[in-house]
């Protein structure tokens, strides 16, 4: 009752109707609000308290979660709104959620409002747009204000329904059809926001407290095993990959290595999911707009069929987007085991060369049979100690280690792994939040690979990927290559509260140099072109990421100073990739992508918005026509491939373009050679030649 009246002469401050369907917090909610405060003061790494100043963040990220574009909110609802920017930690404390319950029934309120004045004008609306206006949409939501007065949160909208109706326009849509497509997605939203339930409001406004002291402290709410919260990375097991809600989209986050969707090949992290369909061509169902869960539940299904995913490439949200058929099935332990090759070429003075290759896609362990005592248990050490007394066994010169998209895994696994190309020594240093400082690694000598060594990282490459890497190069032990990894490291663990659990970042991992891997990653010796955007992947892209800093470092002896021999190692790779069409191919997308990101608006004049589409798929053609000619390959008129079905987002609302966007999927069986690999094995080969004393590839016992 206390929370009721309470919540009730809010209302009132604000001039909300307490009408019946106004949300209000439980009990337990309340209590458990008063739990996370002080779970999180007491065992986060950061040790912050919840005051004044973080309240005021608190309050920012909350009102940004419920409303990242500004459209339903306006200033004055803000203005009212910030009498509790300073007075959330005071209100927490006692449990009060009376504010998150006012500002998210105010959020319910208005969204109701505006779809069905949407609804109820859609046709005439439509009718009224002019495509010949010169006018834009802006869409660098972090440099638009809250809307001055209603009606310019009506222009806002105006213009964003314009868009969408452009877009479908511009994909050769039935012009009587675009009415009932948009009329049929507002409605599906409609009908959605009474959904809604408390502990929905909590699980936001919880989250919104708790990743203002890291990205991986997160609050997971009580909920049925096939439901999927709307605030969390989540897996499902149809396809293999991990999701989030990216304001009105689920967003491909991540694949899992050995997955359906990894091993498929066309979808990709930063891809946005518009649509859903079931079996080879059943209609697609537009799910924009959509709870998360709601959309997992359209792509999860029996194995062995089949799902298509109509997605906007690469986060991109121009006028392209892609079918991706995937055919549901379970990720299988083999599946995601490493496995071997070798990469054979010639160089400058015509030798020939054999390298070994070890694709490590996770750090992993079988779990249930190491406990049961199996001696034939699988994992990632295992695996690639045998993968390497074969290579040896065949008589590769080196051996290269690709962690490219290795999101990580068992750290076990990955000190384990380290022990397998060192004597012995440290691997890791893990420093709690009371600044304890313990080391693990490989305590006793015993053999290891010495050979010649290469590990090539991306920016997926994280947390256990990471500490292999950097134990590598500060043992210098082996050269990486590649990109900035993705600057993962934090440990969390979980913790049962009154009503949920948090996840809580408790330690951070260092580098036996010393070096933080946290948000700074591992730096490569030698930097390779990157598809991905910096600022939408990685440990920096995410807000409140721990700092990068250092520790004392461990006791350890350097193998051999690459840092000698680099200089003329990357001179030679730099005069290799300049004559190389593929290389240079890579880096003509990268700049493709890193131009697409500079757009801050959106023609919604239709000729502005083909030429826009038109000059990106001319940039496209171009660079792979560069590449072909230089190969002796025909030339081709148009590109076909990810992206080149339609051309249409009913969201073209970012101006962040994947470079893969640009990159046609059809290529010659023998134009698909890896060329950063095989990059990678020439300038291992170009190190064994730099140090005359370099080890043939062989086991050392000791």
């Amino acid at each position: 009752m206390k929370t009721f009246i309470a919540m009730a002469a809010l209302c009132a401050a604000l001039w909300i109707p307490a009408a019946s369907s106004a949300l209000v917090a439980t009990s337990a909610q309340e209590g458990t609000l008063k739990e996370i405060i002080n779970v999180i003061e007491e065992r986060h790494y950061a040790g912050r308290r919840y005051d004044d100043g973080l309240s005021a963040q608190h309050f920012a990220a909350y009102l940004d979660a419920l409303d990242p574009q500004r459209m339903f909110f306006d200033a004055g609802d803000v203005d009212e709104f910030s009498q509790w920017r300073l007075e959330l930690d005071n209100a927490a404390r006692g449990g009060d959620l009376s504010p998150a319950f006012t500002i998210f029934n105010r959020y319910h309120q208005n969204l109701r409002s505006r779809l069905e004045r949407i609804l109820d004008t859609l046709p005439d609306t439509l009718a009224q747009f002019d495509y010949e206006v010169d006018e834009h949409l802006v869409i660098d939501h972090s440099a638009i204000p809250w809307a001055s007065s209603a009606s310019d949160l009506d222009d806002r909208w105006r213009k964003r329904l314009k868009n969408q109706a452009l877009s479908l326009k511009i994909a050769d849509k039935d012009l009587s059809e675009i009415p009932s497509t948009l009329e049929k997605r507002y409605q599906n939203q409609l009908n959605r926001i009474d959904q809604y339930n408390a502990q929905d409001v909590f699980q936001i406004y919880a989250n919104t407290l708790a990743e203002q002291y890291d990205p991986h402290t997160n609050y997971f709410s009580p909920r049925r095993a096939e439901n999927f919260d709307i605030n969390m990375s989540l897996s499902f097991e149809g396809i293999g990959a991990i999701l989030q809600i990216d304001d009105e989209y689920a967003k491909v986050t991540r694949l899992i290595p050995a997955g359906p969707a990894d091993k498929q090949g066309q979808l990709r992290p930063s891809d946005l999911i518009i649509g859903v369909g079931q079996g080879e061509d059943g209609p697609i169902e537009d799910v924009v707009g959509w709870r998360l869960d709601e959309v997992v539940d359209l792509i999860r299904g029996p194995r062995e069929t089949t799902v298509r995913l109509e997605v906007i490439p690469g986060k991109g949200k121009t006028d392209q987007r892609t079918v991706v058929p995937i055919i549901r099935n379970e990720v299988k332990l083999e599946e995601q085991a490493a496995q071997k090759k070798v990469i054979e070429f010639t160089d400058e003075a015509d030798q020939s060369h054999r390298v070994g290759v070890i694709d490590i896609p996770a750090f992993y362990i079988d779990f249930e049979a190491y406990r049961q005592g199996d001696k034939n248990y699988r994992s990632t050490t295992r695996d690639v100690k045998q993968l390497v007394d074969e290579l040896v066994a065949e008589g590769v010169e080196g051996i290269v280690i690709d962690l490219r998209d290795n999101g990580g895994g068992s750290l076990q696994e990955a000190n384990q792994l380290t022990g397998l190309f060192i004597e012995y020594g440290p691997t890791v240093q893990i420093r709690s939040a009371e600044s304890r400082v313990w080391r693990d690694g490989k305590r006793r000598r015993s053999s290891y690979y010495e050979g010649p060594l290469a590990v090539m990282i991306n920016r997926l490459s994280a947390s256990a990927s990471e500490i292999f890497a950097g134990a590598i190069q500060d043992y210098g032990r082996g050269i990486i290559l590649g990109e900035q990894s993705f600057g993962k490291g934090t440990v969390q663990s979980l913790v049962p509260l009154k009503e949920g659990q948090l996840k809580i970042t408790e330690s951070k991992f260092y580098r036996i140099s010393g070096d933080s891997t946290q948000h700074r990653g591992v730096i490569p010796d030698i930097d390779f072109p990157s598809l991905f955007d910096a600022e939408q992947i990685g440990e920096s892209a995410l807000d409140n990421a721990l700092a990068w800093d250092q520790i004392a470092p461990a006791r350890f002896n350097r193998y051999h100073d690459y840092g000698l021999i680099l200089p003329r190692l990357t001179d030679l790779h730099s005069k290799r990739a300049a004559n190389d069409p593929d290389y240079l191919y890579l880096e003509d997308q990268v700049e493709i992508a890193r131009e697409a990101r500079t757009l801050t608006t959106l023609p919604l004049r239709e000729a502005g918005r083909v030429a826009l589409r038109n000059e990106q798929q001319a940039k496209a053609l171009a660079i792979e026509n560069k590449r072909r000619e230089a190969k002796g390959m025909d030339l081709l008129e148009e590109l076909k491939g990810r992206g080149d079905e339609t051309a249409s987002d009913d969201k073209g609302d970012d101006a962040s373009v994947a470079a893969e966007n640009a990159a046609p999927e059809s290529r010659d069986e023998d134009d698909n050679a890896d060329v950063l690999l095989l990059e990678t094995g020439r300038i291992l080969v170009d190190s064994i030649a730099l140090r005359p004393n370099a080890s043939i590839a062989r086991r050392a016992d000791s």
